[in-house]
């Protein structure tokens, strides 16, 4: 009951206070998206950035960590597609939607103050491991997937092009990559830039799940229950438990890497999910609802996954 009401609790009283705010109109949707857009364009960018730029590549690259998580989204995505597909008779288009939300967990606005609140600050470099990858290794494969259901627009040159120009206007993947730059070549970063991007950062989280919180409150989970259902069930459900049996009794993780592992996974489908949805005009209903009923049941299989965890 303690991980229940220490770590998991504030986390999503802070999303509550959001959702509150925007459903009594105290919160204006003009304010939301200032919020969710400063939050998302440049102070998690920020965070990132610092999170890469000083962790040990070396060190914390560690590849069973990495296929631990990654073997478990790429189930999550299969059991959205295939049951999007096959069970519940959807067009392809709306199957890789529904798939995709299946593997992308919301790793940043959820999985890094759940981590932090339950283990503390020094345990996220494996969060951030997870997360170097994260946003490039989805987009790709969801764009590139999606590009060719809708059949040849441009052939293979015209889906790389759409796949680049996608990941270059992430700033996320942005903030990412100009970690890495500055890790692997030594370029020191002056101080006063250092304490600026700190100070972004430190805001990063609070707002961001403030503004979640906001974002939240449009969404109703209307129709398609039994599709939701079955989409939180992968993302909360399988994901977590491929990356666990992996971590525990194939490759044997480090408890701080078990912790991140299984801990990332286990969060619910992230805004992304609907924002690529949204972005081919396909499940949307499915994507909005879903991140809303996992993030809200994720309150519990969260508490589960902590209770299993060393």
């Amino acid at each position: 009951m303690s991980a229940l009401i220490d770590v998991i609790l504030p986390v999503f009283l802070v999303i509550g206070f959001g959702y509150a705010a925007a459903r009594s109109g105290v919160f204006s949707e003009i304010a939301v998206n200032g919020l969710m857009n400063f939050t998302q364009n440049y102070a998690v960018p920020s965070l990132l950035f610092l999170a890469i730029w000083r962790i040990d590549l070396g060190a914390q690259l560690n590849l069973p960590l990495l296929i631990s998580f990654y073997a478990g989204a790429f189930a999550g995505f299969a059991m959205g597609f295939l049951g999007a597909r096959y069970l519940f008779r959807r067009p392809l288009p709306d199957a890789i939607a529904i798939g995709f939300s299946g593997l992308f967990s919301n790793t940043v606005l959820l999985g890094l103050p759940i981590t932090e609140r339950a283990y503390g600050s020094e345990a996220l470099a494996g969060n951030y491991a997870i997360l170097s990858i994260h946003a490039l290794t989805m987009y790709t494969f969801g764009v590139t997937l999606m590009e060719l259901a809708r059949a040849g627009t441009g052939g293979l040159r015209g889906i790389g092009r759409k796949t680049v120009g996608t990941m270059a206007r992430n700033p996320l993947l942005i903030g990412i990559v100009l970690g890495f730059v500055f890790n692997l070549t030594g370029v020191p970063v002056p101080a006063a830039a250092v304490s600026a991007l700190e100070m972004m950062a430190r805001a990063a989280l609070p707002a961001a799940l403030f503004a979640l919180g906001g974002v939240l409150s449009r969404y109703r989970p209307e129709g398609d229950k039994a599709t939701i259902a079955w989409v939180s069930a992968a993302s909360l459900v399988l994901h977590p438990g491929v990356t666990w049996v992996l971590g525990t009794q194939v490759f044997a993780l480090e408890t701080g890497q078990l912790r991140s592992a299984v801990l990332t996974a286990a969060m619910a489908p992230g805004i992304n999910t609907f924002l690529f949805a949204n972005m081919y005009g396909v499940a949307k209903r499915v994507a909005a609802s879903s991140v809303l009923v996992a993030t809200a049941a994720s309150i519990f299989t969260i508490w589960v996954w902590l209770a299993i965890l060393p």
